[in-house]
């Protein structure tokens, strides 16, 4: 079964590094994988201490996955990525108590069978898959993800852009959808990365999640959002710019997510299927990029979109 537990919020003090060790050790514990506690405590320790030398706040730890499969993950408020193994991890005005913990991701590396860090706009997770025995050589490499893909070092965008017009949008059904496609990204990252033999479907998503991730996340006025949520109000209308080709490519993300929900319920994928809800305003949002994509004129949010209607009215 999905691992779901709360997050554990950390302070801003050296004494985080050890509560967030102890947290760890019991969770691994309660979830009877004794073997995988000292590799766990070793890499929660270095994560919170990069996060508390070169992250922002608020940084929380949460253990994700599945009994056979877990993960650890922390999260802070820095979008910067985290610095690699061989990088220079740690200037000499640290303070001599990090010092104790702070060893760089290498250790990180070679406490892992997986291990890397997803980029968003509000700050970034670093994550993990312990091992059962710690590494006597370097260990995996790390996955960097979610850096802006539509930049190539100029600044500039494709000429092909596009604007997608949103109308109507619940912002509740939008919060709750940009938290679950995150936390999907980061589960069928992970599989990919470190199980791709067990979850195949994994990789074809990921590649998917890649080319949409900017679009679907950054690609939306989130502080648009954020000032309707806080005026109160209950919908907003939305503007996305993406590339005309990744609208049009909406339509292969739609099935895999159809299909991720089938592999969710055989307990084949480690997130939980979505609900009837969710599916209903996903078939919408999701189905708007395709529709414009295709030349049709936006249609707003009525609750009543049946599961094809997005594609028929483009056929």
């Amino acid at each position: 079964m999905p691992l779901n537990r709360p997050a554990l919020s950390l302070g801003a003090g050296p004494r985080s590094v050890q509560d967030a060790r102890r947290w760890v050790v019991s969770t691994f514990n309660d979830i009877g994988r004794d073997d995988l506690v000292e590799c766990a405590e070793i890499g929660v320790s270095e994560l919170v201490t990069n996060a508390l030398l070169h992250g922002g706040s608020p940084i929380q730890v949460r253990v994700r996955g599945t009994r056979e499969h877990p993960r650890v993950e922390v999260r802070d408020g820095s979008a910067e990525p985290p610095v690699l193994p061989g990088s220079g991890d740690h200037g000499d005005e640290e303070d001599d108590v990090l010092l104790t913990f702070g060893r760089g991701l290498s250790i990180v590396a070679r406490a892992s069978d997986a291990w890397g860090a997803e980029i968003e706009d509000d700050g970034k997770t670093v994550w993990f898959a312990p091992k059962s025995e710690f590494a006597d050589d370097d260990g995996p490499g790390g996955a960097i993800t979610g850096v802006d893909p539509l930049a190539d070092g100029t600044g500039e965008l494709p000429a092909d852009l596009m604007e997608v017009e949103l109308h109507g949008v619940p912002l509740d059904e939008y919060v709750a959808f940009q938290r679950h496609f995150r936390e999907l990204r980061r589960e069928v990252r992970l599989l990919a990365l470190a199980h791709e033999n067990d979850y195949p479907l994994a990789k074809d998503l990921s590649e998917v999640f890649d080319t949409l991730g900017r679009p679907l996340t950054l690609g939306v006025a989130n502080a648009e959002v954020s000032a309707a949520i806080e005026a109160g109000r209950s919908a907003t209308d939305l503007r996305v710019v993406l590339s005309q080709a990744d609208a049009r490519a909406v339509d292969r993300f739609m099935q895999l997510l159809d299909l991720t929900d089938e592999f969710c319920r055989e307990e084949r994928m480690l997130s939980l299927a979505r609900t009837r809800g969710q599916r209903e305003f996903q078939n919408w949002f999701l189905g708007e990029f395709f529709r414009q994509g295709h030349g049709a004129e936006p249609g707003a949010w009525n609750q009543q979109t049946s599961p094809g209607e997005w594609r028929s009215s483009v056929s």
